[in-house]
C-alpha cells in the first residue's frame, strides 16, 4: 500500500471555499487502476491558517506513480491554478509506503 498525502496552510477566511472547491470537483480517481480512496482532512487551526491534508492511499507507489502520468491526472487538476489564492504557498508532498497494517480484528501483516 502507498499513501500520497498534499498539505495546505488554508488562509484564515477561506476554508469554506477550500472545503467546496475539493467537494465539486471531478477527481477521475475512479477511473485509474490502483486507486483505493480519497480523503480531505481538516486539521488545527493556527493564527493565520488552518491545515489541510489529502490523503489518498493506492495499492502501490508504482499505482500513484501511474496516476501522476496519466490522461485522468490531468483532466482532475486542469483549473488548479485558476482559482482565487486560498492557501499560503504550495501544498506540500509526502509519500508514504505502508510497512506494518493492522486490521480491525487485529490482524497485522
Amino acid at each position: 500500500m502507498f499513501i500520497a498525502m498534499n498539505r495546505f496552510q488554508v488562509i484564515k477566511g477561506e476554508e469554506e471555499g477550500f472545503e467546496a472547491m475539493w467537494k465539486n470537483r471531478e477527481s477521475f480517481l475512479h477511473e485509474v487502476p490502483g486507486f483505493v480512496e480519497f480523503h480531505l482532512l481538516r486539521g488545527p487551526a493556527a493564527e493565520d491558517h488552518t491545515l489541510y491534508a489529502t490523503h489518498t492511499v493506492w495499492h502501490s507507489q508504482g499505482d500513484f506513480e501511474a496516476w501522476t502520468r496519466s490522461e485522468a491526472f490531468r483532466k482532475a487538476h486542469a483549473g488548479a491554478g485558476s482559482a482565487r489564492p486560498r492557501y499560503i504557498g504550495p501544498p506540500r508532498f509526502e509519500g508514504f509506503v505502508a510497512v506494518q497494517t493492522v486490521d480491525a480484528q487485529g490482524s497485522a501483516s
